[in-house]
């Protein structure tokens, strides 16, 4: 699963030709989450709530990118990387 973003030792992934509805997946230490990319709320898993917050924050300035992440992982296309946060 490609790594597209990293920010405050939280890794961000997205599998190539999942399931809808489109979501992204946030790793941080032991905890997994996986994040709709529509409107961000938690479908399953679980993250503290600091990086959970940090996770939604960052989903909300590159939601656009993020959708284009998912066409083409969807596509089995190369994935970019997409900017931390700052």
């Amino acid at each position: 699963m490609p790594t597209i973003s990293r920010f405050y030792g939280i890794l961000i992934q997205m599998y190539f030709d999942y399931h809808n509805p489109p979501h992204f997946h946030a790793l941080y230490n032991e905890n997994k989450a996986v994040i709709s990319i529509y409107d961000f709320s938690l479908l399953y898993g679980d993250l503290p709530a600091k990086a959970l917050g940090l996770v939604i924050e960052w989903a909300k300035l590159h939601q656009q990118e993020l959708l284009q992440e998912w066409k083409l992982a969807k596509a089995h296309k190369k994935l970019f990387e997409v900017e931390p946060l700052q």
